[in-house]
């Protein structure tokens, strides 16, 4: 042991084409306090992250009480809500699907039974095996599926695996799971926390109030007004309960992570801490090493809103250009609950940002950008810019060409749909209607967030994962399965 110092199912979330945030996970233990509040505010700080469902699970000591349901966290929960969920022990999350579809039945916690009693689950990221999984725990366990989330197997397999405690149980478990798992679980009376043996999706830990405190950014624990202790380590199992903490280490972790690189450049907040580094600061080297390989004259450097902000900041510093808000954002356009054609993300870019014809009117403008992936955003603000009378537009992102899917976590886009994937930059340029486009390099990127050769997956750029993987997942590969008639495989 170490110590350890409301809306229609059927239609989801429609935004810019930019790659969907993971989930959201947020665990409290607060002796004395309403855990629900505190992760109500932990998940609303983690919105970000999935906007398709949000829930809470909590415990007294001697019942445990959830509340699921698809919406963003203030549609879901009011304060009368919030008073049907007592206890000094809740769990929340907040979803994008990535297996199964938004569902009802996939809003999580998600409730699982077995030897040890109830056992609430929230995860982050994407078990590639579950479909086998699946299998495994109705041959041996029994267990009847309501959902179609790989989620599901995953608290199935944890409730019912047999130990005489969760590092026992985790010692089974964790060799069975391949891909990515950042876990927030809870008994009536325990907090376990679980960070997968490649670390791939983040998880930290704080303190607040006498307790503790997980979750998947920092930014979370700095709303509540908690202190961040560290990060969860790779395969590291963390146990809260009346007598402290517990923690355990799987023996066959990774020694170097393989986190996410994209939480770096898009998915965490920039006020978060991503191994031992702001994001925001890492941000801004992507945009300063973006021009020191492509060095441009222009007259003004400006930032698609609101994430490629701190990497326009840091090229227009490095560059000694000034920089500008040249489009400015409607912030209250947000998601919408609609089916996702192209016609509808053309429209949502076009009612999302507006040119401010006076800043850009004549003006050798940089765009920068923190990534491309279908294009759909770039090609409109490249158009709204020549339409505001921009004399040349210059496109800079700072991350490079994404040529493959995700599959730990993120859902991104389809091979098909990457338009580096099936485009060269130059042709791209041409789509996209720009003077000039560069990337970001590879080596670039590892070097603003100081990346060793062994760390982060980089599969999205390279096609090579930390684990093998098949070509192309299929999100609703489960939803097929869980409609079939029995008996058909």
């Amino acid at each position: 042991m170490r110590d350890p110092v409301k809306h229609d199912a059927e239609h989801i979330a429609v935004g810019d084409g930019k790659p969907r945030e993971a989930c959201g996970i947020f665990g409290a233990y607060i002796p004395d306090h309403e855990a629900a509040r505190a992760a109500f505010f932990g998940i609303f700080a983690l919105q970000h992250r999935g906007q398709e469902s949000a829930g809470i699970a909590a415990s007294n000591g001697s019942s445990l009480s959830v509340t699921a349901e698809i919406g963003l966290v203030s549609q879901v929960f009011e304060e009368d809500d919030l008073l049907k969920l007592p206890g000094h022990l809740a769990i929340a999350h907040t979803r994008y699907s990535t297996t199964g579809s938004n569902r009802r039945q996939n809003a999580q916690p998600l409730l699982a039974y077995g030897p040890r009693g109830a056992v609430a689950l929230g995860h982050n990221g994407n078990v590639i095996n579950a479909l086998q999984l699946r299998e495994f725990c109705r041959d041996e366990y029994g267990s009847v599926f309501s959902g179609s989330s790989d989620s599901e197997v995953i608290a199935e397999l944890f409730a019912k695996t047999p130990g005489d405690n969760w590092f026992e149980v985790s010692d089974q478990v964790m060799p069975m799971l391949s891909g990515a798992y950042s876990l927030i679980m809870m008994t009536k009376h325990e907090l376990i926390a679980v960070r997968d043996p490649l670390g791939v999706r983040p998880l930290c830990l704080g303190k607040l109030d006498g307790g503790w405190v997980f979750a998947s950014e920092t930014a979370a624990l700095d709303n509540l007004g908690a202190e961040f202790v560290r990060e969860l380590e790779n395969g590291e199992v963390m146990v809260v309960d009346r007598d402290g903490v517990e923690s355990w280490v799987w023996p066959k972790a990774a020694t170097s992570h393989k986190m996410c690189i994209f939480e770096q450049i898009y998915f965490a907040r920039p006020d978060s801490i991503l191994d031992g580094s702001l994001a925001y600061e890492n941000r801004m080297r992507m945009g300063a090493i973006a021009y020191q390989e492509d060095p441009i004259d222009a007259d003004l450097v400006i930032g698609i809103p609101d994430s490629s902000t701190p990497h326009a900041a840091g090229y227009a510093a490095e560059a000694n250009i000034p920089y500008s808000e040249g489009l400015v954002k409607n912030r209250y356009v947000g998601r919408t609950f609609i089916q996702p054609d192209q016609y509808m993300r053309e429209i949502g870019v076009r009612t999302k940002f507006n040119a401010m014809k006076q800043v850009i009117k004549g003006k050798r403008i940089v765009v920068v950008d923190d990534t491309i992936v279908r294009s759909t955003t770039v090609r409109h603000v490249v158009r709204m810019l020549r339409d505001a009378g921009a004399k040349e537009v210059h496109v800079r992102v700072a991350a490079p060409p994404i040529k493959s899917t995700c599959h730990f976590g993120v859902d991104m886009a389809t091979l098909d749909q990457l338009i580096a994937a099936n485009h060269t930059v130059d042709e791209i340029c041409e789509i996209i209607g720009a003077d000039s486009l560069k990337y970001l390099s590879l080596e670039g990127l590892e070097e603003a967030v100081s990346a060793g050769r062994e760390e982060y997956c980089r599969g999205c750029f390279t096609g090579k994962y930390p684990i093998d993987v098949q070509l192309e997942m299929d999100k609703l590969r489960m939803d097929r399965l869980a409609t079939e008639p029995a008996g058909v495989a």
